[in-house]
C-alpha cells in the first residue's frame, strides 16, 4: 500500500492556505479532489477485491436453472439482480473499474510533475540551522582549505554514486548530492501500471460490446433462429474490436461466425476467416474422463482463398488475423440415433421406432394411453466408465432395494474396478401439459449383483443425478421379453390364463387348487393395479399383524410363479418357444421373475407411459471453440511489466541525499564542516552508510 499513500497525499503539502480555502469553496473541484483522493481509491480496491471473491467463489456463466439449483428460487432471484453469474462483465463492475482507472489517473496527473520535479530537485537551497536538526549529521573542523576540502569530499561523494551540485556563496560553498532519486519513478510506474491494466481489462472485457448495445442501437436476440436469419441488429461488425465468443463446429462442418452471449441474448460476431473441422480426437484415462482432446481444422482466409491446417489443444491456441481460437470443450455434433419405444401402459406390447439425432424434437402419440408427447434426444455417451464393484452377488438386495445408484466416475486414483459399460442416450419427455422428465438408459445389459440387467434412469424433480430401474433381460439381451411380460400383466384374460396354468401344474386336491387359482388371480390383479405397493395395502388391510409377514412371504411365492406362467403366455402370444422346463433352468427363470417383480412394481411409479431404448447411433462429434480478439493483452503484459519495474524500484531503490557545507575558519586557516545525512528508509544499511560517510570526513584532517 505504500505507493498509495505517497501518491494520493493531499495537495495541501506543495499549496498554500489560499489555494486550499479557494479550492474547498468549489464544489467541482472538490468533487476532482475526492475522486482523486487516497480513500476513494483504497474504496474501490476493496469493492473489487470482494467482487473478485465473490466471482471466484461462485461459478460464473452457467445455466439459469444451475444456479435454481444451487441456491433456490428466492436466492437466485436476489443474486440475479446483481448479476453475479457475469460478475466481471455486469454494468456495476465496470463501472467501478472506469472509476479507478479515473482516480488513479488523475492522482498521476496531480502528483506526478510534483514528483519528478523533487526527483531532479537538488534542495541546494538548505541553510546551515536546517542541518543541525538532522539526526544524523556530522560538525567537524579540519586544516584544509575550502578549495581542497571541498574537491576532497566531491570526489569520495561522486565514486560513491552520488550526483553532485556545489553552490557557492562568498568564501563557503555547499555541495548537495543524491543517490537513488529514481525511486520516485517507482511510485509513478505503480500507479500508471494499474491504470494501464484496468484499461487492458476494460478493452478486453464485455465493455465494447455492451457500448455497441447501449449506443449503437444492437439488440441482443433472445428467440430462436438460424444465424441466417438473425437481422443486422443482431449482427456485429466484422472490425468490432474486442469481444469473446464461442463457436460448435460438428466434423465435416465450417463456421464463419460465432456467437457472442449478452445477458439472456447473444449477438453473431462474424470472423475474419472461416475453420472447417475435419476430425476431431479425444482419448480418455481409465476413469472415463478425457485425457486429451483435439481438433484437425483448415483454416480460409476469404479474401485471398488461401488455406492452410492446423492442430486447435488445450493451451495450444490458433493465433490468425489478430483472433485467437481455444480449444474450449466438445459437445455432440448432432449425432443420429435410432430408438425403439415401448409402452407402459395397456395390453399392447408393439413397439416403435423413432429416428432422431440429438438436439431434436420429434412428436410421438400414445394411442394406448390417449397421449401427445414431445421425445427430444439431449445427449448421446458413446462410453461410460463405471464402477460397479460395490454389488455383491452373494448378497442379493430384498425388493425394497432393487433401485440401482449408478454415478459418473470421475477422474481420480486408479480403480482397477472401472469398466466400460457401453453407450447410453438421454432424452426428455414433455407431455401436453409441458412437464418435462429426463430420462438416461444405456444400450447394452450389464453384470450386477449376480444378474444381468438393463439400466433404465430417471431425474427425479428438483434433484440432480439419475435413479435408476434394473430390468432383466432376455436370451436376446434385450428388454422386449420384459415389455412383453408388462404388456401380459396388463390384459386379464392372459393373468387369468397363466393362473389356470399354474394350477395344472400343481398336484393338489380339487378345493386346494381352487383355493390356489383364487389366491393367485387376487395377487396378480393387486399386482397388476400398484405393484408391490398394492399387495402391501392389501395385506395390512386383510391379515392380522402376526400373520402379515407370513402371509407376505407366501404372496411373494405365488406372485414370483405366477410371473413365470403369465411371460410364458407372452412369448406364445408374440409366436415365441415356452421356456424350457429344465432342472437347470428353473433357478435362473426364478431370478429373472424376482427381478421383473421388482422392476414391474417400479414402473407404476414410472413418470412416462413411454420408454426408449437405444437401438442404432451414428457419432457425430463437435469442437466447442472460444474465439477472441483481445487488443487490450498487450496494454496488460505492458502494466505488468511496469507493475514489476516500479514495485522494484520503490522496494529496492533508496533514496538519499547528503548536504556538506563548508566555511573557512579564519583564526586557524582551514574549514568548517557542516554536513547532514537523510533517506526515506532509514534501515541499518542507511546507518551503515552514514557511518562510511562519517569516517569519509574524518580523514579530511590526515595528511
Amino acid at each position: 500500500m505504500a505507493p498509495f499513500f505517497y501518491a494520493h497525499k493531499s495537495p495541501r503539502i506543495y499549496g498554500n492556505k489560499d489555494t486550499m480555502t479557494t479550492t474547498a469553496s468549489r464544489p467541482f473541484a472538490h468533487f476532482i479532489e475526492l475522486l482523486s483522493s487516497m480513500r476513494f481509491a483504497i474504496s474501490l480496491l476493496v469493492f473489487i477485491c470482494l467482487a473478485s471473491i465473490i466471482g471466484t467463489v461462485i461459478p460464473q456463466g452457467r445455466s439459469a436453472n444451475a444456479y435454481i439449483d444451487m441456491f433456490g428460487p428466492f436466492w437466485f432471484d436476489v443474486f440475479n439482480r446483481f448479476s453475479i453469474w457475469h460478475i466481471y462483465n455486469n454494468w456495476w463492475f465496470l463501472v467501478t473499474m472506469a472509476f479507478l482507472v479515473t482516480s488513479t489517473s488523475l492522482c498521476l496527473i496531480r502528483n506526478a510533475p510534483k514528483m519528478l520535479k523533487e526527483a531532479r530537485s537538488f534542495r541546494e537551497h538548505i541553510r546551515t540551522s536546517s542541518l543541525r536538526s538532522f539526526h544524523h549529521r556530522v560538525e567537524l573542523d579540519t586544516t584544509r582549505g575550502v578549495t581542497a576540502a571541498t574537491a576532497s569530499v566531491q570526489a569520495w561523494l561522486q565514486r560513491q554514486g552520488y550526483a553532485v551540485r556545489q553552490r557557492d556563496e562568498g568564501d563557503s560553498v555547499l555541495l548537495a548530492a543524491k543517490r537513488g532519486s529514481g525511486n520516485r519513478l517507482g511510485y509513478i510506474c505503480a500507479h500508471a501500471s494499474i491504470v494501464i491494466i484496468c484499461v487492458g481489462g476494460l478493452l478486453d472485457s464485455e465493455l465494447p460490446v455492451r457500448l455497441q448495445v447501449w449506443l449503437m442501437g444492437k439488440t441482443p436476440i433472445v428467440e430462436n433462429m438460424l444465424i441466417a436469419d438473425v437481422p443486422e441488429r443482431g449482427r456485429l461488425s466484422i472490425n468490432n474490436p474486442s469481444y469473446r465468443a464461442n463457436v460448435l463446429i460438428p466434423e465435416g462442418s465450417s463456421r464463419d461466425t460465432a456467437v457472442v452471449n449478452v445477458d439472456d441474448g447473444a449477438l453473431v460476431q462474424p470472423l475474419p476467416f472461416s475453420i472447417t473441422l475435419k476430425k476431431f480426437i479425444v482419448d480418455y484415462y481409465s476413469t472415463g474422463m478425457p485425457s486429451r482432446f483435439a481438433s484437425l481444422v483448415e483454416v480460409t482466409d476469404p479474401g485471398t482463398g488461401k488455406k492452410f491446417d492446423a492442430t486447435i489443444e488445450v493451451n495450444e491456441p490458433l493465433h490468425f488475423k489478430g483472433v485467437t481460437v481455444y480449444q474450449s470443450s466438445f459437445d455432440d455434433g448432432g449425432s443420429q440415433v435410432e430408438l425403439v419405444g415401448y409402452a407402459l401402459a395397456g395390453p399392447s406390447d408393439k413397439s416403435f421406432e423413432l429416428k432422431s439425432r440429438v438436439g431434436q424434437s420429434s412428436d410421438v402419440t400414445m394411442k394406448s394411453a390417449g397421449k401427445e408427447l414431445k421425445v427430444e434426444v439431449t445427449k448421446l455417451r458413446p462410453i461410460n466408465v463405471e464402477d460397479l464393484s460395490a454389488g455383491d452377488p452373494s448378497a442379493p438386495k430384498p425388493f425394497g432395494e432393487h433401485v440401482a445408484a449408478v454415478t459418473g466416475s470421475a477422474a481420480g486414483k486408479v480403480n482397477k474396478n472401472l469398466r466400460n459399460i457401453g453407450p447410453s442416450v438421454e432424452y426428455r419427455v414433455t407431455d401436453a401439459s409441458g412437464q418435462s422428465t429426463l430420462f438416461h438408459n444405456y444400450m447394452v445389459p450389464i453384470d450386477l449383483d449376480g444378474a444381468r440387467i438393463m439400466l433404465a434412469g430417471v431425474q427425479e424433480p428438483g434433484k440432480a443425478g439419475f435413479r435408476y430401474l434394473r430390468l432383466p433381460v432376455d436370451e436376446e439381451s434385450s428388454v422386449a421379453d420384459f415389455m412383453r411380460l408388462r404388456a401380459a400383466l396388463a390384459d386379464p384374460v392372459a393373468r387369468q390364463l397363466a393362473t389356470q396354468r399354474l394350477v395344472a401344474n400343481y398336484s393338489g386336491s380339487p378345493e386346494e387348487q381352487k383355493a390356489l387359482q383364487i389366491s393367485a388371480e387376487r395377487a396378480l390383479d393387486t399386482f397388476a393395479t400398484g405393484g408391490l405397493v398394492a399387495i402391501s395395502n392389501f395385506l395390512e388391510k386383510n391379515v392380522p399383524v402376526p400373520e402379515q409377514r407370513r402371509a407376505a412371504d407366501i404372496i411373494i411365492r405365488l406372485l414370483g410363479s405366477s410371473i413365470a406362467e403369465l411371460r410364458n403366455v407372452a412369448r406364445e402370444r408374440a409366436g415365441l418357444a415356452a421356456l424350457p422346463n429344465t432342472p437347470e433352468k428353473m433357478e435362473e427363470i426364478a431370478d429373472w421373475s424376482r427381478l421383473a417383480v421388482a422392476a414391474l412394481s417400479d414402473l407404476a411409479l414410472y413418470p412416462s407411459p413411454i420408454m426408449m431404448t437405444l437401438k442404432t447411433f451414428e457419432h457425430v462429434q463437435a469442437s466447442v471453440f472460444q474465439v477472441s480478439r483481445t487488443p487490450g493483452k498487450i496494454t496488460v503484459y505492458i502494466g505488468c511489466l511496469l507493475l514489476v519495474i516500479g514495485v522494484f524500484t520503490m522496494f529496492y531503490v533508496r533514496d538519499r541525499r547528503i548536504w556538506v557545507w563548508l566555511r573557512p575558519e579564519e583564526t586557524s586557516g582551514g574549514t568548517r564542516v557542516l554536513a547532514a545525512m537523510t533517506s526515506q528508509k532509514r534501515t541499518l544499511d542507511f546507518n551503515r552508510e552514514f557511518d562510511r560517510f562519517k569516517q569519509a570526513l574524518m580523514r579530511l584532517n590526515q595528511a
